[in-house]
């Protein structure tokens, strides 16, 4: 499943009076924006110059090369900024966007087919694969007792069934 963009904030609101974005970070890599220069904002992604980005407070303040003035930044609250998939800051070994494991193929390690990835939630302690197949969902906890390998090449996922997880 391609994906183009990647979701790396929401604009909350302007900061200060120079057309700065106060933006909620939803990326675990903030110090990557630094070599980014170009970010997309909307449904549409529309592109725009990124002269500065910094951290505040756990959120992040973005200033746009054609964005000068608070009401100009207002017209951007609650858009989604988005970078391209292939600008995305390289990931430790054993970790993955998940625009990359939707869609992947779902198997036991016994070799059954269980579905395809469908889903992910986001729940606090682990992440929950959602596989949906020919018998139903299945909820699996992103564990290391349950997921064995990951391979983005075959595009396939293998798992372990722990009891009650059917």
């Amino acid at each position: 499943m391609a994906t183009e963009f990647l979701a790396i904030g929401r604009v909350l609101r302007p900061h200060g009076v120079h057309g700065d974005l106060l933006v909620e970070s939803l990326t675990d890599f903030p110090d990557h924006l630094e070599a980014i220069k170009v970010v997309y904002l909307g449904e549409a992604a529309e592109p725009h110059s990124l002269a500065a980005a910094r951290l505040h407070r756990h959120q992040l303040i973005l200033r746009l090369a054609d964005c000068h003035d608070r009401v100009s930044a207002d017209a951007y609250r609650q858009k989604l900024v988005q970078i391209r998939t292939e600008s995305a800051a390289p990931l430790p070994p054993g970790l993955y966007y998940h625009h990359q494991l939707l869609g992947l193929a779902v198997y036991t390690d016994d070799g059954e087919e269980l579905g395809q990835l469908v889903d992910i939630l986001e729940t606090g302690a682990n992440d929950v694969y959602v596989v949906r197949g020919p018998q139903g969902e299945i909820l699996l906890p992103v564990i290391e007792s349950v997921i064995r390998t990951v391979d983005l090449d075959q595009k396939r996922l293998t798992v372990h069934l722990l009891e009650g997880l059917r």
